[in-house]
């Protein structure tokens, strides 16, 4: 079979001015710009600024210029368009290597390594991606969009910083991503019930786990998204609306363990049951995140309670002699992951921070 070739679109980095062919045009019929004004029925300033280059041909001179030159409107019209374009393209490239530095806050080294953006071109070229990877059009628009995404609440400061800038490069991925998901229009029953059967889900593999858990939420309306931290990222859990029909819950597996994943998942969850879809919840592996305290308590609780009913975990705890054994069989009777009951327990202070960790299980990024 003879190999197809392979075909490229062929694009110049300049133009010429119409007005140079409408010259040598001239040249060849020996006639001035002065004699093709008055053919034209156009005055003598306009033809001269035309054939300089310093006045665009508008389509009225491009009709007029097919019945005197002899040569196409259509194509003394694409050769002005084309001629403006790069003009156009040409100041904006130096805009835009102007605004390298701002470009250059943000983390383009981990976005080129992930090939969401091309660094390999000028800096106006990696101000362009960085535009197209926010899906704006200009600079003021992308500081506006980062700021969307930062939820407006979370902004500590009125200029970026380079964690913020990160955190929303990071919530940019997210949902560039879920845009690819498909999911029925949001239900909060099916969602109830998807969690239920998703609570299981934490007693196998998580590499089994995520396809069915992303499965069920977005059969009930939810896109989960699994996408590793960038550098400066602290956040270990989002939720959000992308519209009214589509929420979002993203993590970063920050602590890497299947308590910590688990409990931030279920607590996204919750911001998604409990409370305003107007409002981005941005969790903090540390520190507050952007949902206000009774928020986040809510949130916690829910979370806790949906993975160990907090009656039977009490009760537990009234007779529990710190054994691996003991969490173990109570895991097993209430079909969780062990590593999320010592999770609790340690949240609790039952068991300190060092005890039982053994229980729980590591997760790695490959």
């Amino acid at each position: 079979m003879t190999k197809q070739p392979q075909r490229y679109a062929y694009t110049p980095d300049y133009a010429c001015p119409p007005g140079e062919l409408i010259q040598e045009y001239l040249d060849s019929l020996d006639i001035s710009a002065r004699e093709l004004a008055r053919r034209c029925g156009r005055s003598g300033k306009l033809m001269a600024e035309i054939a300089s280059g310093r006045a665009p041909i508008e389509p009225a001179t491009a009709l007029q210029l097919e019945r005197v030159l002899g040569v196409s409107a259509s194509i003394w019209s694409g050769m002005e368009a084309a001629y403006q374009l790069h003009q156009a393209k040409e100041a904006e490239n130096r805009e835009l290597e102007a605004c390298y530095k701002w470009a250059s806050d943000f983390p383009l080294k981990e976005l080129a390594e992930r090939d969401l953006i091309d660094r390999s071109g000028t800096k106006s070229d990696q101000v362009r991606e960085m535009l197209r990877f926010f899906g704006v059009g200009n600079v003021k628009a992308c500081d506006e969009r980062v700021l969307e995404l930062l939820d407006g609440d979370y902004r500590t400061s009125d200029t970026f910083k380079n964690d913020e800038l990160s955190l929303a490069t990071w919530l940019q991925i997210g949902e560039r991503r879920a845009a690819g998901i498909e999911t029925k229009a949001y239900s909060r029953d099916a969602f109830i019930k998807a969690l239920t059967a998703i609570r299981e889900l934490t007693l196998i593999p998580i590499d089994k786990a995520l396809p069915e858990l992303a499965e069920q939420c977005a059969e009930a309306g939810v896109a989960f998204i699994l996408e590793k931290p960038l550098n400066k990222v602290r956040a270990s859990g989002v939720a959000r609306w992308l519209s009214p029909r589509k929420a979002l819950i993203q993590q970063s597996l920050r602590h890497k363990s299947d308590d910590h994943f688990w409990f931030t998942f279920f607590h996204e969850c919750a911001h998604i049951l409990l409370h305003s879809r107007r409002e981005t919840f941005i969790d903090m592996t540390k520190g507050p995140g952007s949902g206000k305290p009774v928020q986040e308590a809510e949130a916690n609780a829910w979370a806790a309670d949906f993975l160990v009913p907090a009656p039977a975990l009490k009760k537990f705890v009234r007779s529990f002699s710190k054994t691996p054994e003991e969490v173990q069989y109570f895991a097993a009777a209430h079909r969780v992951a062990p590593g999320i009951v010592v999770g609790q327990l340690q949240h609790a202070h039952v068991l300190g921070y060092n005890e039982l960790n053994h229980l729980k299980i590591r997760y790695e990024w490959v």
